[in-house]
């Protein structure tokens, strides 16, 4: 590999991701709607105070912030983000990071609570969501509406999926990725015909349908839709009068439409940004190890989710804070020692060692501490001798002198939750310790 590959930004682009004058046309007339109201139940206690989109991930980002800024790099500036459970920190991250649009010019991102806007109930599946805000997206008057999941991380130019969305002629278009037969079980598996129509779709089947090739994939629903936006309104009026509907687009929407319109799959290979390897990269970090490993990914020398590209940047709130600092380095062993790893701002190493792990803004590490294959949200504050390793620590936690987490997996579970793959999650809560969470 030469240095060139190793340098922040450096190539990996499989084409020119700026949109051109038409595409730009295309995502000015669009209205995006990202449905970021879910708890992420399968993240344990990482979801106890704040929504699944307001996890904190890569440092400094928070997961939402992937497809905000997939919306504001693809040229689309009308953005609704809809929001239910314990939304509070999402929200406050949203109004601090994200107002920077131009109103003059009808550029913004609208954070909007459950109201019941439509009868006395609470959102009860992703297409009643979008169904309660029908006013919002009567006022933006789109040819063109993109739902979003505000869950996922990825990389993804909008532009391209609604210039594939209109060249064929499609009504609705449902951006596809293949996923491992394994993991096809947790999404809609999608099945097309030769000209990428879909022909059917079964949402989070027992038995998956695989790809002709490889036959050991299958390809699956992104929770990524376009819809023209009169037919939206349309359907989702019929979807609300349905009483045997369960109200979701991958449940119930998308495949109704499958037997009565054109429904086109969208290829994520054809709109990903910076693809490396085999296969775009697209991760629903929706349980403890996933979050760990798409995490510690990141600590790689070529990591396949590229942070460093100047044309794609990942927008987020940014806290004004000092750089990071590493002091002591005495022959005795207390020595500030990291390697393969992400160190944020305001972060101060004192003496310890830091392996392949990801320290969040405003960690303190305390002398002849070692951190392993380890993430720490912002806040920890970590004492003398601490060993961590395979561990995930909360925002906000004091980890006492001679602390070991993740050397003996018997004893963290007894008062940890450790995962099937042996990472061992800690929060405030499990030390005893108060922390005022804003939800």
């Amino acid at each position: 590999m030469s240095t060139d590959q190793h340098r922040p930004g450096h190539g990996h682009r499989t084409r020119d991701v700026g949109p051109s004058s038409s595409l730009l046309h295309l995502t000015q007339r669009t209205y995006a709607m990202v449905l970021a109201g879910g708890r992420g139940s399968r993240l344990k206690q990482l979801t106890d105070g704040r929504a699944k989109p307001a996890v904190p991930f890569a440092g400094k980002l928070r997961i939402i912030d992937f497809a905000l800024s997939n919306c504001v790099n693809s040229g689309l500036r009308r953005v609704c983000v809809l929001t239910q459970y314990k939304a509070q920190s999402l929200i406050r991250h949203i109004e601090r990071g994200w107002g920077f649009l131009d109103a003059g010019l009808r550029e913004y991102v609208d954070v909007v609570p459950a109201q019941q806007q439509v009868g006395e109930g609470w959102y009860v599946g992703t297409a009643d969501a979008v169904y309660q805000n029908l006013n919002l997206l009567r006022e933006a008057d789109p040819v063109h509406v993109l739902i979003l999941a505000g869950d996922h991380v990825y990389k993804m130019d909008y532009a391209r999926l609604l210039a594939d969305h209109v060249a064929s002629g499609a009504d609705v278009t449902v951006a596809c990725t293949d996923v491992s037969l394994l993991d096809a079980r947790n999404f809609g598996v999608v099945a097309v015909d030769d000209d990428a129509r879909i022909r059917g779709f079964d949402e989070k089947p027992a038995q998956p349908k695989a790809l002709p090739s490889p036959p050991d994939r299958a390809l699956a629903s992104m929770g990524i839709y376009v819809f023209d936006a009169v037919l939206l309104c349309e359907q989702l009026a019929l979807d609300a009068a349905d009483a045997a509907s369960s109200h979701d687009f991958g449940r119930d929407l998308i495949p109704r439409l499958v037997g009565s319109h054109r429904v086109h799959a969208h290829r994520f290979v054809d709109s990903c940004v910076n693809m490396v390897g085999d296969h775009p990269y697209w991760r629903d970090v929706g349980t403890v190890d996933a979050y760990w490993d798409a995490n510690l990914d990141l600590t790689h020398v070529v990591p396949e989710l590229n942070l460093y590209d100047d044309d794609w940047p990942i927008r987020s709130l940014q806290a004004q804070l000092p750089p990071a600092k590493f002091v002591f380095d005495d022959d005795d062993g207390r020595r500030s020692v990291v390697v393969d790893s992400l160190v944020s701002s305001g972060c101060i190493v004192s003496g310890a060692t830091v392996r392949r792990s990801i320290l969040f803004t405003k960690v303190r590490l305390g002398e002849r501490s070692l951190i392993e294959d380890s993430v720490l949200l912002g806040g920890v504050e970590v004492g003398r001798g601490v060993t961590l390793r395979r561990v995930i620590v909360d925002e906000c936690c004091v980890i006492p002198d001679g602390f070991r987490a993740g050397v003996h997996l018997a004893e963290d579970r007894a008062n940890f939750h450790v995962t099937e793959r042996g990472v061992t999650l800690i929060t405030p809560e499990m030390l005893g310790q108060q922390v005022h969470r804003v939800g």
